[in-house]
């Protein structure tokens, strides 16, 4: 009898176990999981992510979220988990997309298509690691395209790392080397401390900064004398610096800010990163050498974009957008209308003067300026390792599209005009295809 009372208790207690594992099992799926009838509402009531031009990027079907195009922007529209957006576009705008509101891009997929296809070319060529180009509307500061490499699929985007679902060309923070050269002359040019001919001396190297600074060299072997003109066409660093020697640390730090540089982008939800400048109590005569040459800064391709599209915007900067309708951004004045045009002109020199195969569009007037930046690894600028950067806009006399690159690791060429400006030109030669301008015979520029 006590035998049979013993089986019969622990028959009972196993069931009780069975039951409490039960109620926790319950009790896990209301607190973590989410009933299959609550996520298939979820994703059916969703609404589209839709481009430009009318693509579909996003949509429902059934109880699945999918992505018609693919890799196409795939970075820039990102994912849905089993309720909610998880990156990019599908986590920024969750609540709208949750409402049934579909969200318009300001993208055009043909011109993200050559974009992507350019980066798709070039960077396992020249073994890189990956690259990034945004493409703006230069009135309107609109997102035509923001292209990264390697691809992403949101289809399939468990089987994607962290790093290839990364929305660079918004994310990435780097120093942008050569291309702010540009800026700083503009900058100058509308101080009144320089001109296109004014004369400087220039040897490959010159120590600034006095007992505790430092020794800038020149890469380019250039005359020992060149002219504004000159230090842009031969990318001179030693020329940037006698440029600069007159320039208060708080206006030009205040320029650079005007550009958009150390501030984020007014892009309503989209995510976006900020580069740095350093703060103006840091700013002695070396700093300020070396940020007219893009070290000591850094920046997005976003932002690198933003700031160029000031000068092809006649001196204007237009926060860039993506999304279409959007509660329009910040617009102010940072350089007078003369003098971007002035810079223009001397950036369309730097293209026909120097890099005329690599950057320049046979029959298209073409303005721009390259970048070959060392990249800081453990607190010193490496020897071995570089981003490729271009920064340029078409057409040089009335800009219409303005053009970001930048090609991080390359072991091959890895020069601006070896391996960014070539970019550039591809994705130049595929908009103007596109758009169906025709060429014209062109008198070099003054």
């Amino acid at each position: 009898m006590e035998v049979k009372i013993r089986n019969r208790s622990r028959v009972m207690q196993f069931i009780a176990t069975l039951l409490f594992l039960s109620l926790v099992w319950a009790y896990a799926q209301l607190e973590w999981g989410t009933p299959q009838g609550v996520s298939r509402a979820a994703v059916q009531s969703r609404g589209s992510i839709i481009s430009a031009d009318g693509k579909v990027l996003a949509r429902s079907v059934g109880d699945k979220r999918v992505y018609p195009q693919g890799r196409l922007a795939g970075q820039v529209v990102g994912m849905m988990g089993t309720t909610e957006g998880l990156e990019g576009l599908e986590y920024a705008f969750n609540h709208q997309l949750a409402t049934g509101q579909d969200v318009k891009l300001t993208l055009d997929t043909g011109i993200q298509a050559a974009a992507e296809g350019a980066l798709a070319r070039a960077v396992p060529e020249h073994q890189a690691e990956y690259g990034s180009v945004v493409v703006l509307d230069t009135r309107t500061g609109a997102v035509l395209a923001a292209a990264s490499y390697p691809p992403f699929d949101p289809n399939t985007w468990r089987s994607y790392s962290q790093g290839d679902r990364r929305n660079r060309p918004f994310l990435d923070v780097f120093e942008p080397g050569s291309t702010v050269k540009g800026l700083v002359v503009a900058a100058a040019l509308n101080e009144g401390l320089t001109t296109p001919d004014s004369q400087y001396s220039t040897p490959m190297r010159r120590h600034v900064g006095g007992r505790w600074g430092s020794t800038i060299n020149d890469a380019v072997q250039h005359p020992t004398t060149l002219t504004t003109q000159g230090i842009l066409r031969y990318s001179s660093n030693v020329g940037m610096s006698h440029i600069v020697e007159p320039f208060p640390a708080e206006k030009m730090r205040g320029y650079l800010s005007k550009y958009g540089f150390g501030i984020y982008p007014d892009m309503d939800a989209v995510p976006s990163a900020t580069g740095t400048l350093q703060p103006l109590r840091h700013w002695d005569e070396l700093v300020r050498a070396t940020n007219a040459f893009g070290q000591g800064m850094s920046s997005t391709v976003l932002q690198l974009a933003a700031a160029y599209n000031t000068m092809a915007n006649d001196g204007t900067y237009v926060s860039p957008r993506l999304v279409a309708g959007a509660v329009g951004g910040e617009r102010h004045p940072v350089i007078r209308p003369d003098t971007a045009r002035l810079t223009r002109t001397m950036l369309r020199k730097v293209i026909e003067e120097g890099i005329p195969g690599a950057a320049g569009v046979k029959g298209y007037a073409i303005a721009g300026k390259t970048g070959t930046a060392q990249v800081v690894v453990d607190g010193k600028y490496s020897s071995t390792l570089y981003d490729s950067v271009f920064a340029g806009f078409f057409p040089a006399d009335a800009p219409r599209v303005t053009v970001a690159v930048m090609v991080h690791g390359a072991k091959l060429a890895y020069h601006g005009s070896m391996l960014a400006a070539p970019i550039f030109k591809d994705v130049s030669t595929e908009v103007l295809s596109r758009w169906a301008v025709a060429p014209v015979v062109t008198a070099p520029a003054p």
